[in-house]
């Protein structure tokens, strides 16, 4: 913790988006896109510096992506170079969370302006109360400081540990390279002593799969749309902000507001969001959506990882209990985006992917994404027998 400083100096100087905070709050700064990157580089680093990915392993990465893009071609009948040219960004942390702020963009802007709305405070506040006046200050600035808060925090989360752009099975602009974000793809290796090119080319194959999938136009509409009306229908409870911030005294210097830091790094917490009965209607769609397309990414990738790669069996239970047993802040993230992706869910995709190709082999797997009506109702991913059905019957 710093000192205030002498006279004349930002007295909250040196403490991680306090500042910023304060900053707004008197009227000194306005919140956006470059407060957003503060703050998801400092979360996604913690705080330390980190350089750049050596250009020898950026090389490596682009051609294991070439093989990649053979592979799945060949295995999903899915032509990806019709999309435009195969293109990936390998990265550190830092240019992951920028180019993730710019991918999610209209679906947080519209997570903002949900979770903000209705936000009143009360009329009785003491006007001699400095805590008063900072509350009084937040509520002018709610939204957009907000929508930088909740966007910095929650890409900061995921640029921590997610190794490429589809960590998350959340479609990306049309166009954009892929992304694979090294430092956390070898750390994971070291960690769990991992051979690490083939743990590369596990991250890449993942990445193509997921790319040639969330990338089918009906798929990616459909997706998006959910994950619109889901982040659109939040609603929230305005006296959770005056309950969490009254506790604390203003007066008490810097030192007092740290606590606060970690507060509104919690949208959550701060605006009191709750699910919505909108979001109740529109959740088992979604969670069935997403199944169906991690269920089939999986197979896609089993299929061609066993012959390719040596130690596939390895790193796939690895990388798979990771993904099954995420860490708080992701499930935090998850949760407010609408997605369900707990083991059970996994588990959910990977036998309905199984029960179709036991009844109509990879080719009847294949015809999951061939039009938009054979998307499956969360129904037919329990039962994938009535899927098969329901796509056979005529027109």
């Amino acid at each position: 913790m710093s000192d205030a400083g002498p006279p004349g100096e930002d007295p909250f100087d040196g403490i991680p988006f306090i500042g910023e905070l304060m900053r707004m709050i008197q009227g000194q700064g306005a919140p956006g896109q470059d407060a957003s990157r503060q703050i998801a580089h400092s979360i996604a680093n913690e705080g330390r510096t980190e350089a750049n990915v050596d250009p020898i392993d950026r090389m490596a990465v682009e051609e294991l992506i070439r093989v990649a893009q053979l592979q799945v071609s060949a295995k999903t009948g899915l032509d990806l170079e019709k999309r435009g040219p195969m293109r990936v960004e390998v990265v550190n942390r830092s240019q992951w969370a920028d180019r993730t702020i710019d991918d999610y963009r209209p679906m947080f802007e519209t997570l903002s302006k949900s979770m903000s709305a209705g936000l009143e405070l009360p009329d009785d506040l003491p006007a001699d109360d400095p805590m008063a006046a900072m509350i009084q200050g937040m509520s002018q600035m709610m939204a957009p400081m907000m929508s930088s808060m909740t966007t910095g925090t929650m890409v900061g989360n995921l640029a921590h540990r997610s190794m490429g752009g589809y960590d998350l099975p959340v479609p990306r602009p049309e166009g954009k390279p892929l992304l694979i974000a090294l430092p956390n793809v070898d750390l994971f290796g070291s960690e769990w002593s991992l051979e690490r090119d083939d743990l590369r080319l596990w991250v890449c194959l993942h990445e193509t799969t997921s790319h040639a999938v969330l990338g089918i136009p009906h798929v990616k509409a459909r997706l998006e749309d959910l994950l619109q009306r889901h982040a659109a229908a939040f609603t929230s409870d305005p006296s959770t902000i005056e309950d969490k911030l009254g506790g604390f005294d203003l007066s008490a210097g810097p030192e007092s507001l740290a606590d606060i830091q970690s507060l509104l790094g919690d949208p959550d917490t701060v605006l009191g969001a709750v699910r919505s009965p909108e979001q109740e209607a529109i959740q088992p769609e979604l969670t069935a959506i997403v199944a169906a397309v991690t269920g089939y990414v999986d197979h896609v990738m089993d299929s061609i990882g066993q012959t390719l790669i040596g130690s596939y069996s390895m790193l796939t239970e690895a990388l798979r209990r990771r993904r099954a047993t995420a860490d708080k802040s992701d499930r935090f993230v998850e949760r407010i985006l609408g997605l369900e992706l707990d083991h059970s869910q996994y588990d959910r995709g990977t036998a309905f992917a199984a029960g179709v190709v036991e009844r109509a082999g990879d080719d009847g797997l294949a015809r999951l994404f061939a039009e938009p009506e054979n998307l499956p109702t969360p129904t037919e991913v329990d039962a994938p027998g009535l899927w098969l059905a329901r796509i056979d019957l005529p027109d």
